[in-house]
């Protein structure tokens, strides 16, 4: 569990190889910028075949900027318009998806790419965890 000090965030995910490489690499590539800092708790979320659900999380290890990654890393990221690179450790997926709308964001207008980014309390993050536990 998280503990209560700060919050955290949730990030979508749009596509099936953006999920393989988050998971393979623990690493999410990021075009927004938040005031993300080394232990924030992060929520994964993806469109499924049950809508929106929460698919994962990570706690974030390590935020580098393009210029402080490989010259092949940075050529990636900028190729795709990313902002920086999060790294996770831990990262962990949900043996099955929660569908978002079984969780605190139920009644939330915010849906589909208007989730990406959004500010989370860690107690929420704790309900989301435990609800897939």
């Amino acid at each position: 569990m998280v503990d209560e000090e700060n919050h955290g965030y949730i990030l979508r995910i749009s596509q099936d190889k953006w999920e393989e490489q988050v998971y393979r690499l623990s690493k999410y590539y990021s075009g927004i910028i938040r005031k993300w800092t080394v232990g924030t708790p992060i929520l994964f979320v993806k469109k499924t075949d049950i809508g929106d659900s929460f698919i994962g999380y990570g706690i974030t290890d390590r935020i580098e900027m393009p210029w402080e990654l490989s010259p092949e890393e940075e050529k990636y990221v900028k190729d795709h318009g990313w902002r920086c690179a999060l790294s996770f450790e831990p990262i962990i997926k949900f043996s099955t998806p929660l569908p978002i709308k079984d969780t605190f964001l139920a009644d939330d207008k915010r849906k589909g790419k208007f989730l990406h980014g959004i500010i989370v309390k860690k107690s929420q993050i704790n309900e989301v965890i435990k609800a897939v536990e």
